[in-house]
């Protein structure tokens, strides 16, 4: 779970799941209606992305976890840590001066 969360989100941060890094995938599966996965497969390669692009981003999110995360975790101080959680749970509505007003009304 870790692991699939870790890549995941990664994968969102970075966009590669964008239409721009590996095209119009659901317009694609719609052109192509698979009945298999092997279908799918080949259709993609041979119309949307080359396979070794879809490699590259895969190296290219591998040096992102690997090498990005572990510094930006590394930034990360207990401090840090205290503050988000305060700002989250006490200050995350501080921007809105109705909240408390609208809240203590219900």
């Amino acid at each position: 779970m870790a692991k699939e969360w870790i890549l995941n989100n990664a994968m969102n941060r970075w966009q590669y799941n964008f239409k721009r890094n590996v095209g119009p995938t659901s317009e694609s599966i719609r052109k192509c209606a698979p009945k298999t996965l092997e279908e799918w497969r080949e259709y993609y390669f041979n119309n949307v992305r080359a396979k070794e692009h879809i490699v590259s981003l895969g190296k290219k999110l591998y040096v992102k976890i690997t090498e990005v995360l572990p510094a930006e975790i590394d930034a990360i101080t207990e401090q840090d840590c205290i503050d988000y959680i305060m700002q989250m749970v006490i200050d995350f509505n501080s921007f809105n001066p109705c909240f408390f007003g609208q809240f203590l009304q219900l």
